[in-house]
């Protein structure tokens, strides 16, 4: 019930968004803002999907080497994108158009026309205020200098204004965090986690200063939201992503679904066929290889690992991430193997075709992998799911602190505590001990620090903007896409030969990316598609032609 109210809000003023037919357009009218209630749903406003695109249905996820698509790429991963790319697109006009709003709604507070309190006035500007830093804050990384405005502007100013240097950007993007920290409150009544609060505005500010590679503000940020005390991790790992998680205190903040309330997201082309779905995307073996062993080592320095059981003595969060072989999954046993044409049908005790193995069905997946990952019975029902839109969590916070003080070279206990919390907590319910952190160099915690994330944000469009942020996309996202041979060949060059699933071990890199061109050369594996980045220009994004076309004072970024 705690959600219902922003929900009925946000379906209220589902109209509203389009007022701002130009990102930079004047979005207010004569008449509003006169009544708290109207203040309310605008600052609603913030809350809806439109502005969080990237957050929503894996679309950074996309984008990344944790994704594979059967024999397609994205066109960010695959070099492919250019002015009129719908991705950047979208991006730049909702996050105007939340600006926009931003800037309306404090302009009015000053009027004060629905005369409220001092409380009201401060609280509703400190709202505005740290969606406008989060806004600007996410424009100045993918695109780098951008028209900066604090007022509304009329029509002709917003066609002559040029791009504003993203540092002075970033300045007032730190002010407007600091008044939202300092007069937002910790918490609300009912402890609701979808209005933002003072712990998520430090993290938000966390998060932006991280990218933007200033170590200092993201340590300070991420330790004061930590020492909020605020905030814990969910006991469960697993459990936490599941549609039924509602209002965790690692929540800390999140776009609500209700499936009552028609707010849901289309699911089919993520579950196995087996269960009718269409399997479309599965993770990438690039996240499949990168899990640590028991033992805290990687798999290719691990004696625990076998590459013919390659879920066997893993860290735990592999299995809550991608479906087991060969163990039930969704009411049915989930096996690949090209020989297993039938499996078991747990409720019924009967054996059914199986339709997760290429061999039976073309396109099942085509790199033997299915998402795990917040998936339940649930998404089987009408192939939508309507769990929470989680754009920021505690344990992000822990590993932002831990890699701000790794980059800054503090490396004392506290970034190993950081790391170890989040690391233990997916051993929780697994029976087994989480393998202890030790700090050898500033690359060598650097490089588990990377690989931590990885494991612990995967699937949560986290991914690329990591990439981005440590000038890995270049490496990364220039590697193939790699899957299972062909049935018939996987069969007798892969199966046969007792060499299921892989005929070796992936090396990690010194930047913990797999490798497995060894694998490749002995023709037990495929290149199922060819990712390519372009470092010249890709690691900023396009400037909508639509804009430069109607203010030649808006210049492209270099390259498109």
């Amino acid at each position: 019930m705690k959600n219902i109210y922003l929900l009925l809000l946000l379906l209220s003023i589902s109209s509203c968004a389009e007022l701002d037919l130009n990102p930079l357009a004047n979005a207010s009218t004569e008449n509003w803002y006169s009544s708290k209630k109207e203040y309310e749903i605008s600052l609603a406003d913030f809350y809806r999907e439109y502005l969080w695109e990237l957050d929503i249905n894996w679309t950074l996820e996309r984008m990344s080497d944790n994704w594979s698509q059967r024999q397609v790429v994205n066109s960010y991963a695959s070099a492919g994108i250019n002015s009129e790319w719908g991705v950047s697109s979208d991006f730049w006009r909702s996050t105007y158009k939340g600006i926009s709003r931003a800037n309306t709604i404090i302009k009015n507070l000053k009027e004060n026309k629905a005369n409220l309190t001092s409380q009201e006035l401060v609280q509703f500007e400190a709202e505005a205020r740290a969606f406008r830093a989060i806004f600007y804050g996410r424009l100045i990384f993918y695109y780098g200098d951008v028209p900066f405005y604090l007022d509304e502007l009329a029509i002709d100013q917003a066609f002559n204004m040029g791009r504003t240097d993203s540092q002075m950007i970033l300045q007032n993007v730190y002010r407007d965090f600091d008044y939202a920290i300092e007069n937002l409150p910790v918490s609300y009544q009912g402890g609701r986690f979808d209005r933002i609060t003072k712990g998520s505005a430090l993290a938000f500010k966390a998060r932006i200063a991280l990218n933007l590679n200033d170590y200092q503000t993201a340590k300070t940020a991420s330790e004061a939201c930590m020492n909020l005390n605020q905030y814990s991790l969910h006991d469960d790992y697993q459990e936490y992503f599941l549609s039924k998680t509602k209002n965790s205190a690692e929540t800390i903040f999140a776009i609500p679904r209700l499936a009552s309330l028609n707010s849901t997201l289309k699911v089919k082309n993520f579950l196995p066929r087996t269960v009718g779905g269409s399997n479309v995307a599965q993770p990438s073996w690039d996240l499949f290889a990168t899990y640590l062993c028991t033992d805290g080592k990687s798999i290719d320095k691990s004696e625990l690992f076998d590459p013919k059981e390659p879920f066997n003595n893993r860290d735990p969060r592999l299995k809550a991430t991608i479906a087991e072989f060969e163990e039930p999954f969704l009411g049915f046993i989930y096996d690949p193997r090209p020989a297993s044409k039938k499996v078991l049908d747990i409720s019924s005790g009967k054996m059914i075709k199986n339709k997760d193995t290429r061999s039976v069905d073309t396109y099942a997946s085509y790199n033997g992998l299915s998402l795990k990952k917040g998936v339940d019975m649930d998404w089987i029902d009408d192939y939508l799911m309507d769990g929470d839109i989680v754009i920021m969590r505690y344990a992000d916070v822990l590993l932002m602190y831990a890699e701000a003080k790794i980059e800054l070279n503090e490396l004392d206990s506290s970034v190993k505590n950081a790391m170890y919390l989040v690391r233990e907590r997916a051993y929780n319910n697994s029976g087994l001990i989480a393998p202890e952190i030790h700090i050898e160099s500033q690359e060598q915690i650097r490089r588990l620090l990377r690989m931590e994330r990885r494991v612990e944000l995967a699937w949560e469009n986290r991914r690329v903007e990591d990439l981005i942020r440590w000038k890995l996309a270049e490496k990364a996202l220039n590697r193939p896409i790699y899957g299972l041979l062909d049935p018939a060949a996987l069969q007798s060059e892969v199966v046969d030969k007792g060499l299921w699933f892989w005929s070796d071990t992936p090396i990690i890199d010194t930047d913990g990316l797999p490798v497995f061109d060894h694998l490749l050369a002995k023709g037990t594996i495929k290149v199922l598609a060819q990712r390519a980045f372009d470092a010249q220009r890709q690691y900023l994004w396009p400037i909508p032609s639509k804009e430069i076309i109607i203010n030649s004072n808006i210049i492209q970024n270099p390259g498109y």
